[in-house]
């Protein structure tokens, strides 16, 4: 139950394998966008006038580096990578914005206004692919590293060029659409395999449907329900029952009374067109199999066309438009899927993901600074764990309303589930805020922070007890992923080798709870080793599992990238509503035939095999979704927050907070005392030159840097739009921690890349009661005081 090489952070393990994000241009490339100088004299006027001759003399020099950025610009939207970068992302933007700019050519010193906001289209898409740690893509490809206890900091070996492998995909909506689409032929029909639904209950002759009195059903119609497993075909159930059975008809029936699904369900996968053309492979007709299969092969030489077109942008383009048009053609379905609301991006046809080329060693040091992560993970805890506790009151109440009549009629999920939907949509989300707001609460008391502070620096044993008092000790109340927590991590640092030497910080960024992000597709399929990954899942799962099937997309946060793919033989599925089972995978399990039952006051899950689970990991999903993100120490409400750091750990940047109609840089119609003007507003406000900037109006956080005419005209952007659009919102601004000029991976050239390392922490407790204890629980008790974090020796 022990990895003898696994670090250790208190009783949270971490994985020995990290991933390593980061984009796929270097952060210098931002750099250029900002004119040597330019800052330093528009800072030279202070607060006096903006006008005569001196001021004149400036806006010379502001318009000739304003045209120098602008060349810049031009130069960085003719690169074929970003062009392919930002064909992944929005090709319509190259037509519509790129050409348009690569063309125009500026005459007397003049930028027109059309020509501006192509200069901040092409400097927004950059400030993301050069220093925002996204994982999409060539130009944001997955990294990935492991601990090295002969080394203090990190190690980088760069590997051959950025990108090691890389691939196309499929989105698994994409692959439905095209089955949908063969299914309609009525002649592929009788080869599919009809299921049943998996919260249809059978008792004999009675069909049960959540929240409905059972229907019997004639003998007929039993039989051939029965025999609706999702293995035998309609023309293999015919065989079998004989001529004299309508089984066509049967079926229809059965559909109708929503019993069963018969169509081409395609199992989630991250190869979905592999999964249909095995389903395709089953018609037994030569004729209809060749035509459904042709249908398939058109979209995948599309798709080993847009494949081939790496690194041309047009041909990118073109194989994309082509691809497009053909999946159309065959499925009257559009090209382009909404991913959420609003301003959302929309889900394309395909996606690609890649494997960086560079790996890391990450030595005993930075684990050493890792060690108010234990505090930290503290908090998650009591969040997952009471967020654990609430539902399950919750549940229970449900539980008691489904059992009062039932007498001795066991109660099955299914029927339960559906009774739980409605709290899970309200009074689980209130009790979720609630938390929220606790939590908040307690990191006030612990802080204790004295207003006006700027940065606050503590240490563990300033802040230990408080914790403790706070949180309490951990309690295994959460369902099986609530002992994940996957926190990113920044090296502040000049350099790799300043890293080495010891001069370097830790920053946290996002701290997911519940969740062991690495399992996304995204990451495993990018992985060198698969099976490594599913090692260390048994390490901290060594018996089966229960989970919730998930269902294949979901179009705010899930897609064929983020499901998770680390499931293994012995762990059971349980379908609750979805209908997408892969009926030949060992121990999926329709959710109406799953019992409900009270064990000493513990809700529990008792499935058909005699295994007995905890109720609350049914809800695992849908509570995962809940917590993911809310752990923030920085409240929502204030206008200030300092930067705080715990030892050698910045668990918390420095942020502001501002009304947009007190900005009143923003609306200068003059470039140059715009950006003057901004200077002035910053230093006001004492704000650093690198930020990252939220806004409730824009889709996603940007960087700004004060010293670039470009960014601040992005910026000044925002507050506007804000200020029409959401008068109301505010402008949440934090400083940028480590800068771009703070970067330690390289690459085979020598450039340098920002970075974050994200880790997989495994609280170990449970695991550890589960069993006697191991010889390395003796030789590093938990909680581990302070100072004495550190890799597990070897025994």
């Amino acid at each position: 139950m022990n990895d003898a090489s696994a670090p250790y952070v208190g009783q949270w393990r971490l994985w020995t394998q990290i991933s390593v994000r980061g984009p796929g241009f270097p952060a210098s490339g931002v750099l250029r966008l900002a004119p040597e100088g330019l800052a330093a004299a528009a800072g030279g006027f202070g607060t006096g006038e903006l006008s005569g001759p001196r001021w004149d003399e400036f806006e010379k020099r502001f318009g000739d580096a304003a045209l120098s950025v602008s060349g810049v610009l031009q130069e960085i939207a003719g690169l074929p990578l970003f062009q392919t970068a930002v064909a992944w992302q929005n090709r319509t933007v190259l037509k519509s914005g790129i050409g348009p700019f690569l063309r125009w050519t500026p005459e007397g010193g003049k930028r027109p206004s059309m020509a501006r906001q192509r200069e901040e289209l092409v400097a927004h898409y950059w400030q993301r692919f050069c220093v925002k740690n996204d994982t999409i893509g060539f130009f944001g490809p997955v990294g990935w590293g492991e601990w090295d206890r002969s080394i203090r900091g990190v190690q980088v070996e760069p590997g051959t060029g950025l990108i090691a492998r890389s691939g196309v995909y499929f989105a698994s909506w994409a692959v439905d659409a095209l089955a949908r689409s063969v299914s309609e032929d009525p002649a592929v029909r009788e080869w599919l395999a009809p299921h049943r639904m998996p919260f249809v209950r059978t008792d004999g002759a009675e069909v049960s449907l959540p929240g409905l009195p059972p229907v019997r059903v004639g003998p007929v119609e039993q039989e051939v329900l029965g025999l609706c497993d999702g293995t035998r075909t309609a023309h293999a159930i015919q065989r079998e029952l004989g001529d004299d059975v309508d089984v066509r008809g049967v079926l229809e029936t059965l559909v109708r009374r929503r019993y069963i699904v018969w169509r081409l369900d395609v199992p989630a996968d991250t190869y979905p067109e592999r999964r249909l053309a095995g389903l395709l492979a089953q018609i037994g007709d030569p004729v209809v199999r060749e035509r459904a299969l042709a249908k398939l092969a058109v979209l995948e030489r599309g798709r080993d066309r847009v494949r081939d077109a790496a690194g041309d942008p047009e041909a990118l383009v073109a194989a994309m438009e082509t691809l497009e048009g053909e999946f159309t053609e065959l499925t009257q379905v559009a090209a382009q899927r909404q991913k959420g609301g609003g301003n959302a991006p929309c889900r394309a046809l395909i996606y690609s993901d890649s494997t960086r080329a560079a790996r890391v060693r990450v030595g005993t040091e930075l684990l050493d600074a890792l060690g108010p992560l234990d505090l930290l993970l503290s908090g998650g805890a009591w969040l997952t764990a009471g967020l654990a506790r609430r539902v399950m009151a919750r549940a229970r109440q449900v539980y008691a309303e489904e059992t009062r009549n039932l007498g001795d009629t066991p109660l099955d999920l299914a029927t339960f589930w559906f009774a739980c939907i409605p709290m899970l949509h309200s009074g689980v989300v209130a009790d979720a805020e609630d938390l929220k707001r606790e939590f908040a609460k307690c990191w006030e008391d612990i802080l204790r922070l004295t207003p006006g502070e700027r940065h606050v620096r503590l240490t563990r044993a300033d802040i230990a007890g408080r914790v403790r008092e706070a949180f309490g000790e951990p309690a295994d109340e959460g369902w099986a992923t609530a002992r994940y927590a996957c926190p990113d991590v920044l090296v502040v640092a000049d350099d790799a080798e300043a890293v080495n030497r010891g001069e370097f910080e830790l920053a946290l960024g996002e701290l997911h709870l519940a969740i062991n992000t690495l399992g996304a597709s995204l990451f495993v399929n990018q992985h060198p080793d698969r099976d490594e990954l599913i090692g260390l899942t048994d390490l901290d799962h060594p018996g089966p599992r229960l989970m919730p099937l998930q269902p294949k997309e979901h179009r705010a946060r899930l897609s064929a990238r983020t499901r998770y793919s680390l499931v293994r033989d012995q762990d059971y599925c349980v379908a609750l509503a979805d209908s997408s089972a892969d009926p030949h995978r060992p121990r999926t399990i329709p959710s109406a035939d799953v019992v409900v039952r009270d064990d000493d006051g513990r809700l529990v899950a008792v499935l058909p095999d005699g295994n007995v689970f905890d109720l609350v990991n049914i809800f695992s999903q849908g509570l995962t979704m809940l917590v993911l993100d809310m752990f923030r120490i920085v409240p929502e409400d204030v206008d200030h927050f300092p930067r705080v750091t715990i030892d050698r750990m910045m668990v918390a940047r420095e942020t502001w907070r501002f009304d947009p109609s007190t900005m009143d840089f923003a609306d200068e119609k003059n470039e140059a005392k715009r950006f003057v003007r901004a200077g002035r507003w910053r230093e006001a406000q004492d704000l650093p030159r690198y930020v990252f900037v939220v806004s409730p109006t824009e889709p996603r956080p940007f960087y700004v840097d004060f010293h670039s005419p470009v960014y601040v005209n992005i910026f000044a952007k925002a507050v506007r739009r804000l200020q029409r659009d959401d008068p109301g919102g505010r402008l949440t601004i934090s400083e940028m921690q480590p800068t771009p000029e703070q970067t330690w991976l390289t690459d085979d050239k020598g450039d340098r890349y920002t970075s974050e390392l994200r880790f997989v922490a495994v609280d170990d407790a449970p695991v550890q009661a589960a069993g006697p204890p191991a010889p390395l629980a003796k030789q590093l008790p938990r909680p581990v005081p302070a100072g004495v974090d550190g890799l597990v020796p070897a025994t």
